[in-house]
């Protein structure tokens, strides 16, 4: 979301203070420690509360920051908020970032991010415990039934819902074809994600300015990237064993990638997880799925399930650590160039290359969900119902997934 600015400049940055500044000024008027304990509290609460989609999160945010505590402007939040959305990782959360930043500079950040982060992880590494010392037991199992066909449904109103706002021409349809190929010819999804941005900054920026002087160098050092994330990706690939170093190297590659949908985390590491290095079974996968549905806080501390089940406590501190870290690092970086983020055009152009690869590589999470959830007659009734909920009715996903285990549950009663 690269939002542009109608109002015209009349004063030069010198005799106009930007939003950014005077937020910051109307900072300093309280003490550091004031700011930090109420910015946790702030940021704990609404972890704590924001259940749905990272866009319900988004407008908690903006309840709590711009509204009750007026600690920025609402121009100001939509700055951070369109920063947020240019650079990889989870948007949500950057946003958090971002407005920590600005209350109390880099502690602040810290301080926001745990606050908003902390409960999340909490609720998955508990669920995570529960799952792996009674999931195994047929009346648990017998839950899934039900949930397996409304996940899918969650995951197919996701992938249309980002369709319909990533494909504007042919240059993306033609990048979404590009991607479904690499797939179907086992190129690496990372790659495919990077690729597919890539791609778009050829289609969109390189072609459109190359009669302004842009030299042609530009569109090699493009793709230098490409070849560097093949490498890295193949050596991470060739350990694939549950050990705390590798599983965190694993998701902080994969947190480093994460452009759309949360769900976006789950068509990276489908492949890996589940076939190349079988930390996960697709069932386990589903299960993370529905997890990040219900817990609040971002959908990205469902990587503290798959974390939990590949490699124990460890594992999920290793998963949650990587998956999460990168984002802290590039907030971090870009915090004070917000502005000019807003305004460049180069990463508006990765974005629309990145968007159509994203839609393509949770169109085959969704086929190896489908072969999971759909056995009988009454799985595919089930996810065709819950499908026409999400579409014609406001209902957020967590609703769904609660149904799902509340129907699992009347079920094993009826059995047994």
């Amino acid at each position: 979301m690269n939002k542009e600015s109608n109002t015209p400049i009349l004063l030069s940055e010198e005799s106009a203070p930007s939003d950014a500044e005077l937020d910051s000024a109307k900072a300093q008027e309280s003490p550091l420690k004031t700011r930090l304990l109420e910015l946790f509290l702030v940021t704990l609460k609404i972890g704590l509360t924001s259940f749905g989609a990272p866009t319900a999160h988004i407008a908690m945010m903006e309840n709590e920051f711009v509204r009750k505590k007026k600690w920025i402007t609402e121009e100001h939040f939509l700055d951070l908020l369109a920063a947020a959305n240019i650079i990889p990782g989870p948007n949500a959360s950057e946003t958090c970032y971002h407005v920590g930043y600005v209350r109390a500079g880099y502690r602040g950040l810290l301080v926001a991010g745990f606050g908003f982060i902390a409960p999340a992880f909490s609720f998955s590494f508990l669920f995570a415990w529960i799952y792996v010392t009674y999931g195994s037991l047929p009346q648990i199992e017998g839950i899934f039934y039900l949930l397996n066909p409304l996940v899918l449904a969650i995951v197919i109103e996701t992938t249309w819902r980002i369709g319909k706002t990533s494909f504007d021409g042919w240059k993306q349809v033609l990048i979404f074809v590009m991607a479904i190929g690499a797939k179907l010819l086992g190129i690496n999804e990372a790659i495919i994600l990077v690729g597919g941005g890539m791609v778009g900054i050829l289609l969109h920026h390189v072609l459109n300015n190359w009669g302004n002087g842009l030299p042609p160098t530009q569109l090699l050092l493009a793709f230098i990237p490409l070849p560097a994330l093949a490498d890295f990706v193949g050596k991470v690939a060739e350990q694939g064993k549950e050990t705390f170093g590798n599983i965190f190297l694993y998701f902080f590659r994969t947190g480093s990638i994460l452009f759309g949908s949360s769900l976006v985390l789950f068509a990276l590491i489908e492949e890996d997880v589940v076939n190349r290095f079988g930390w996960l079974t697709y069932q386990q996968l589903t299960d993370s799925i529905a997890l990040g549905q219900i817990t609040p806080g971002p959908i990205l501390s469902a990587s503290t399930f798959v974390g939990y089940i590949a490699g124990g406590a460890g594992g999920a501190v290793a998963s949650t650590l990587g998956v999460f870290l990168p984002s802290f690092l590039i907030v971090a970086v870009t915090a004070p160039l917000v502005k000019k983020m807003r305004e460049n055009h180069l990463a508006s152009s990765f974005l629309k290359g990145v968007n159509p690869a994203v839609v393509a590589l949770i169109l085959f999470v969704c086929i190896s969900l489908a072969q999971n959830a759909l056995v009988d007659a009454w799985t595919v009734l089930a996810m065709l119902a819950g499908l026409a909920v999400l579409l014609f009715t406001k209902a957020q996903p967590y609703v769904l997934v609660l149904a799902g285990f509340v129907l699992g549950i009347l079920r094993i009663l009826i059995i047994t």
